[in-house]
């Protein structure tokens, strides 16, 4: 590999060590542009062309935002139900087996106290 270390010939980044940020020193970003991550005018154009385009992938899948919404509503609630359904039969597998452990854990508890 072959190296310049000729101190004459200035860097990429004009005698600094790296590109540092965008925005120059002298400008301090104000907390407008820090939220929005970029001038408001650009952000603007961006959230226009991803609706446009959003929106046009959605109309060509017939989806509507009301029926987008009520699809996760009823995928929400499928999921709640199941869990509930879970913890039904949870709760049974617990009482099956407290029904038969408890029982031998106090014989157990008996048999060891007698020694």
């Amino acid at each position: 590999m072959i190296v310049d270390n000729d101190p004459r010939r200035q860097g990429p980044y004009q005698g600094r060590q790296h590109a540092g940020n965008a925005y120059s020193d002298l400008e301090p970003r104000s907390p407008l542009r820090r939220f929005l991550g970029g001038s408001p005018m650009a952000v603007l154009v961006k959230l226009v062309f991803l609706s446009i385009l959003v929106g046009a992938i959605m109309a060509m899948l017939g989806i509507t935002p009301g029926l987008l919404f009520w699809q996760i509503y009823d995928a929400g609630r499928a999921l709640i139900d199941l869990g509930f359904e879970t913890f039904h039969d949870f709760g049974r597998w617990i009482l099956a087996g407290a029904v038969v452990v408890v029982p031998l854990w106090l014989l157990s508890r008996f048999l060891s106290v007698s020694k």
